[in-house]
């Protein structure tokens, strides 16, 4: 097991059997996202695109929580009240620069070369929702919940929550979950697709890091492809996705990976892939 330096201790990062553990790692603020810990999450995430001895990420939260989003705190002008009206940003560099925060972290969490997981120990709220939501499967202990949360402080929602939200729930559920911000306990959530397994608090670490464990265990490249596919399947046809996978398997057809696979399969043994 190796540890992967992030620059803070609000976000922790190691790497076990080619699976890169991320942890949000302020527990008693609920993991909730700050000027410390959001940037080293975009950069960490950067850094893990290229890395080979990575198969999978696996994205956790401290405690007893996933993510509570921003911290409150510092919203309402709080974290500026102190400037000059001159020296604030306008409206628009305000919009600019969340446009740019969000495709630094939820777009780069949906298309990231490698699958993701988000394994929720308690709460994901609002932008912390969001993050699970952009990951490629989302599993949770029992006694966890989530909550779009944004209307609780007069906020419409932002990292990409309604657009995620919608292409799981469909749009008339994401709409009442927006419009109550209300908890989705865990076997609701489970039932609607927003998780994709729930595990019993006790054994929840164990298993979410099993799962991870036997993705990462698999063929990169073809994994990568598989990503590349169905992401393409929502905003794409199928005429397109035929042409996306008959070029794709003609490339996997090339590799190591593939001839080891056959030659597996044909001595009855598991095969060994290594990215090539």
């Amino acid at each position: 097991m190796n540890t992967i330096e992030t620059g803070t201790e609000e976000l922790l990062c190691r790497l076990e059997d080619r699976v890169a553990i991320i942890t949000l790692n302020r527990p008693k603020k609920k993991n909730a996202l700050s000027d410390h810990l959001t940037p080293a999450l975009r950069q960490t995430l950067l850094d893990l695109e290229t890395k080979r001895e990575v198969g999978c990420i696996l994205i956790t939260g401290s405690g007893d929580a996933f993510c509570a989003g921003g911290d409150i705190g510092g919203m309402g002008g709080n974290a500026s009240k102190d400037k000059e009206v001159s020296e604030l940003p306008t409206a628009e560099e305000r919009v600019r620069a969340l446009i740019h925060k969000q495709e630094t972290l939820t777009l780069r969490l949906a298309d990231h070369a490698k699958p993701t997981i988000a394994a929720l120990p308690g709460v994901a709220a609002g932008a912390g929702l969001c993050i699970a939501l952009a990951c490629d499967i989302r599993v949770a202990c029992r006694s966890a919940f989530v909550t779009t949360a944004y209307r609780n402080i007069g906020f419409s929602g932002d990292y990409g929550g309604s657009w995620l939200l919608t292409q799981l729930v469909g749009p008339s559920k994401a709409k009442e979950l927006f419009f109550t911000g209300r908890r989705v306990q865990s076997d609701e959530a489970l039932e609607l697709g927003i998780f994709n397994n729930v595990f019993d608090d006790a054994s929840f670490e164990n298993e979410a890091l099993a799962l991870a464990k036997q993705i990462a265990s698999g063929p990169p490249i073809a994994i990568g492809f598989m990503k590349e596919h169905i992401n393409r399947a929502v905003t794409g046809d199928l005429r397109s996705n035929l042409a996306m996978e008959a070029d794709r398997l003609i490339r996997c057809a090339a590799t190591s990976d593939h001839k080891e696979a056959v030659k597996a399969f044909m001595e009855k043994r598991t095969p060994v892939f290594t990215g090539d």
